[in-house]
């Protein structure tokens, strides 16, 4: 069983097809989704969020499953695949039959209707018609998002109390007097002009559709789901391995892994406590950073100072490491840097279209209030988000369409493996000089502190284990959790909030970061040793990520068949 070779156009096979008729059905399901991947034909449009939806959904996986029931891999791309959609589709499918409807603070469907907007096009009055379209279909969205809701508690399975309130505000935020449908509305322009006054008219009545929309959701949200919303954060063993598996793509022991994530947290800090002695002999880890604070030269004013700032590094270090420590085709080599239309807080990556004519994008949402910002902080983030991270990785799935199929392309993307890379690429940054600045070296290692503090809250919180006795006492609480998170992330409290209550609401997701790092680093390890004197890291990397995102089990078996 062979690989294709890099640069031929692979003949697709017949896994391939079962993969792309898939994929089709995938985009008729969800035509939102296909807005997010820039595909064109579907601009209006969201997917049912009903329980019919849901078993519309579940009954396409078993059809695709059923297809591949019998096929024989032809090539060592066939054979992930097989491995991939099998793991993916199996799971996706558990956790539809599991009746959870998701609902928290930043990645459920009461997020996802409105953020499509950010991602559709705004230069003519077509797309801007596009998007009075779509602004006129929230109603009907949200209203099939509530039957979903209405199924789950009618079994007993509603989100806790925390996420429902933070959504509520969420929702009446968006569809406040100059809130973000208002400011949709009246911001728009088409290719530097107003709008045709019908267009604006119709614009501004839909987006009074959507804003009434989400009021009237925010209703329900606190007179029905609100009363049967459990006070208990922790989701419990069942569920929560469920969503590990769902977030990595591998099985892990989560004990075992829940102490290496406090071992993990001790080694980050002994090695800040080194790098804060090269800033000044003899400082603390505080002290350290009080310093790196008030230099003047690490200081950003305002967002539009982080944005040009966040550009101009990601275009050096796209310019610097591309044919040199990476392969970066030119249609990879366009990156935005965005500052996001919301101010919930967190820093995030979208990818490019499929025909890369919009490209991928670092988007910071920047919380109410904050204007200032340390560049030692966050220059480790840029490469994250940007290149060696996200973008690199993401971006080159989408390019491989000469090896991969549309669904391994385009809709088959595993947290442990895309934000595992991406933190694997901050340490990798690291050993190529790009964070040897002591501030820039601090700021990494406060990101992987955080990302390990996170593995230990996550698991022990989630599964009420003990605390190590050093952070507390007794089993671990979300108020003891607080504190904890509130000694090892370095962030505003703004975003410290919106941080320990997304690890609440989305269970296993936070603890993939670091435990995918890990696996990564177990692999590449790994395959050096099998490969011996002839591995070169920068092929193993473009082997890897010419596989695009996959479970991290199925990772392994790609790159380590014999393991």
């Amino acid at each position: 069983m062979t690989n294709a070779t890099l640069g031929t156009v692979r003949v697709p096979t017949a896994i391939d097809a079962v993969a792309d008729a898939y994929f089709a059905r995938l985009i008729e399901l969800a035509p939102d989704f296909a807005t997010s991947l820039g595909i064109a034909g579907h601009e209006t449009e969201y997917g049912d969020y009903s329980p019919a939806g849901n078993r519309a959904h579940a009954a396409a996986i078993r059809e695709a499953l059923r297809g591949l029931d019998g096929l024989v891999p032809e090539d060592a791309v066939d054979a992930t695949t097989l491995d991939a959609m099998r793991e993916r589709l199996g799971l996706d499918l558990e956790i539809i039959e599991s009746g959870v409807t998701e609902l928290n603070n930043i990645a459920s469907n009461a997020q996802g209707i409105r953020a499509v907007f950010d991602l559709m096009p705004t230069d003519t009055a077509e797309q801007w018609s596009h998007i009075s379209g779509r602004l006129a279909n929230v109603p009907g969205a949200l209203a099939g998002y509530v039957e979903s809701l209405r199924e789950s508690a009618s079994l007993g399975k509603v989100a806790a109390r925390r996420q429902v309130e933070i959504v509520i505000g969420q929702a009446r935020d968006y569809a406040k007097d100059g809130g973000y449908f208002d400011a949709l509305a009246s911001g728009a322009r088409a290719g530097g002009d107003g709008l045709p006054s019908g267009l604006a008219a119709e614009l501004a009545a839909n987006a009074r559709l959507a804003a009434g929309a989400y009021l009237d959701f925010a209703a329900y949200l606190e007179n029905e789901l609100l009363p049967a919303a459990p006070l208990k954060d922790a989701v419990g063993r069942e569920y929560y391995e469920l969503m590990s598996r769902r977030f990595l793509g591998a099985e892990v022991d989560l004990e075992e892994t829940y102490r290496w994530g406090v071992e993990e947290l001790d080694r980050l800090i002994a090695e800040q406590e080194a790098v804060a002695a090269q800033v000044r002999p003899g400082a603390t880890i505080e002290e350290a950073k009080e310093i790196l604070n008030a230099d003047p030269a690490r200081q950003l004013r305002g967002t539009d100072a982080l944005k040009a700032w966040m550009q101009g590094k990601s275009d050096q270090a796209i310019r610097e490491l591309k044919d040199v420590h990476f392969d970066i085709p030119a249609p990879m080599e366009r990156l935005e840097c965005m500052i996001a239309p919301t101010q919930e807080g967190g820093i995030y990556y979208t990818g490019p279209s499929d025909d890369f004519a919009r490209p991928g994008r670092m988007w910071w949402s920047v919380p109410a209030g904050e204007d200032r910002f340390t560049t030692w902080a966050e220059t480790t983030t840029v490469y994250h988000e940007g290149v060696p991270g996200h973008h690199l990785q993401v971006a080159t799935a989408t390019y491989r369409r000469d090896t991969l199929n549309n669904w391994r392309r385009n809709a088959c993307w595993v947290s442990g493996h895309g934000e595992g890379w991406a933190l694997y690429a901050e340490r990798l940054m690291l050993e190529l000089g790009y964070l040897a600045d002591p501030g820039d070296h601090m700021g990494m290692l406060d990101m992987q502190r955080m990302r390990a503090a996170r593995v230990v809250f996550d698991i022990g919180v989630h599964l009420e284990l003990d605390m190590p006795e050093r952070w507390g006492r007794g089993p671990w609480t979300a108020e003891k959790g607080y504190d904890f998170l509130s000694r090892h992330l370095d962030i505003s409290e703004g975003q410290l909030k919106f941080e320990f209550t997304r690890y609440l609401g989305w269970p296993g997701q936070a603890p993939s970061y670091k435990v995918g790092q890990r696996l990564w680093e177990q692999i590449r390890d790994a395959r050096r040793e099998l490969d011996g004197a002839s591995f070169d890291l920068k092929a193993f990397h473009s082997e890897a990520l010419n596989l695009g995102s996959v479970g991290l089990d199925t990772l392994r078996r790609a790159l380590l068949p014999a393991g």
